[in-house]
């Protein structure tokens, strides 16, 4: 096999969480680019065939599901409706922003809902199918923040550190079965997330704000760039293809260099 062809996932069935904006958009296009059959699988009806409209345009497969990972049953129902599901995505993800001392219980309930048991849902449910075929990749989103703590987003962090947890334990458990489980950890990257930085109460961009975050942003990085949903969605091609077919339990970071792990 040429090494071209090992990023191939032709014929391959996926499913990404979180898919109509941001990462989960440029993840879903990246492997519908690549041959998958994609789900695009968001809260959101309008921003899913968004995204399924622009795999469209580029000549790729695509379908939409509207799912609440909040909701186990929704979830499970949403993998076992895909045959033959080889790739599974857990993408969707929120933020809140409070320090650690005045987080309200509530949003502490809504980020871990989210954040943590919605890829726990995900990823549970897709074991058991791939498990039972003997194949199949599992790719979580965890975040920069787990290795490198910032102030306000303490819940976002500790759900994402979550998942970086249970991606390690979860490989262990299902790798004799040929299922592999792997992670990314973002950097900073501009999304519709980051953009509560700068977007005011009317709904509008502050470019000026916007502007002076990504200067920030970017010279806090060895590299002095700041990451694009592209890097990230490049990132999980290689783990679902079969160029990562000897990596498992892995959490990869591209963010600029901002923290190097061994």
């Amino acid at each position: 096999m040429g090494s071209e062809e090992r990023f191939r996932l032709d014929g391959r069935n996926a499913i990404v969480t979180g898919s109509g904006s941001g990462i989960g958009q440029a993840i879903a296009i990246r492997l519908a680019g690549a041959g998958a059959n994609v789900t695009c699988a968001d809260i959101n009806e309008e921003r899913a065939n968004e995204t399924k409209g622009i795999i469209d345009a580029e000549g790729g497969s695509a379908s939409i599901a509207v799912v609440d990972v909040t909701k186990k049953d929704d979830v499970t129902k949403l993998v076992n409706g895909v045959r033959d599901l080889a790739i599974m995505c857990n993408n969707a993800g929120i933020m809140t922003d409070s320090s650690i001392v005045d987080l309200d219980e509530a949003d502490l309930d809504r980020i871990f809902a989210v954040n943590f048991k919605g890829v726990f849902y995900g990823a549970q449910a897709a074991a058991r199918v791939m498990v039972a075929r003997g194949s199949g990749v599992i790719i979580n989103t965890s975040s920069g923040a787990v290795a490198v703590p910032a102030p306000n987003i303490g819940a976002y962090a500790m759900a994402k550190a979550a998942v970086s947890q249970m991606t390690k334990t979860l490989a262990i458990e299902i790798a004799p079965s040929g299922v592999r489980v792997n992670a990314i950890a973002p950097g900073f990257v501009d999304t519709r997330i980051t953009a509560r930085h700068y977007t005011e109460d009317d709904g509008s961009i502050n470019d000026e704000k916007r502007n002076a975050i990504r200067s920030h942003m970017s010279t806090m990085a060895p590299l002095r760039i700041m990451g694009e949903a592209d890097d990230m969605a490049y990132a999980v091609l290689y783990l679902a293809s079969d160029a990562a077919k000897f990596v498992t339990g892995q959490t990869i970071h591209p963010n600029g260099g901002v923290a190097m792990n061994w």
